[in-house]
């Protein structure tokens, strides 16, 4: 028997800003590869449209000002633009005033691109929320976040106020009316393809396809027996 199971198909088209901003680099060469994005961005919305699939794109408002002739096909062809950042800025990093101005710029450029402020959905660049960003995010009218960790395959409400300490019970905060799309670094290909060099050491990447392959349908195969 068939079941109706829904696939939720998004990339995070940071081009050049990750090499700017979280590998610290200006070196040309590595630049270089961020630019191979327009490369990558191009191909994956050429598969996309013989399929006639939609997506969502998480775009940071650098790349949006790097390649508008490519932002400007995701509009024209009817994918999702969500928001990640200026420059893929760590929000842990920022204050609240720091993070909150990266926040309205990106909001500005989406909402110039696809005459539409971006009110549906956000990823965290870095993967990483400071104490501030969920309540920003509420602030500025988004629906759903695509940051957390917390589930794989179903949606969960945000939660503010989450406190770890080492010599008390886990707090898991109050929820807030944004959902939460998990997303897993099992399900990310840049860990796992991408050779890439740093102060903080060498992410080997390289992986075999078809070895990724196997990743990415073993999950889905758990998803389709088991939660479909």
């Amino acid at each position: 028997m068939s079941k109706d199971v829904t696939v939720c198909f998004s990339y995070d088209f940071d081009a050049m800003s990750v090499w700017i901003a979280n590998f610290r680099t200006e070196s040309p060469n590595a630049l270089s590869r961020g630019e191979f994005g327009q490369v990558g961005a191009q191909r994956i919305l050429d598969l996309l449209a013989d399929y006639d699939i939609k997506s969502t794109w998480f775009v940071p408002g650098h790349t949006i000002e790097a390649f508008p002739r490519e932002c400007q096909r995701l509009v024209a062809e009817g994918h999702e633009v969500g928001h990640h950042g200026y420059c893929h800025e760590n929000p842990a990093r920022l204050e609240i005033e720091k993070e909150q101005a990266i926040l309205e710029r990106g909001i500005a450029l989406i909402k110039d691109l696809t005459s539409r402020a971006p009110w549906w959905g956000y990823r965290s660049p870095a993967g990483s929320f400071s104490p501030n960003t969920l309540r920003l995010l509420l602030d500025h009218g988004f629906l759903y976040d695509s940051s957390m960790l917390g589930n794989d395959f179903t949606p969960y409400y945000g939660r503010d106020g989450i406190k770890a300490s080492i010599d008390a019970p886990y707090d898991f905060g109050k929820p807030v009316d944004l959902v939460e799309m998990p997303f897993s670094w099992s399900l990310d290909d840049f860990p796992i393809f991408e050779y890439s060099s740093s102060r903080r050491g060498i992410n080997q990447g390289l992986a075999d396809p078809a070895r990724v392959y196997d990743i990415w349908v073993g999950d889905f195969e758990y998803l389709y027996t088991k939660m479909g």
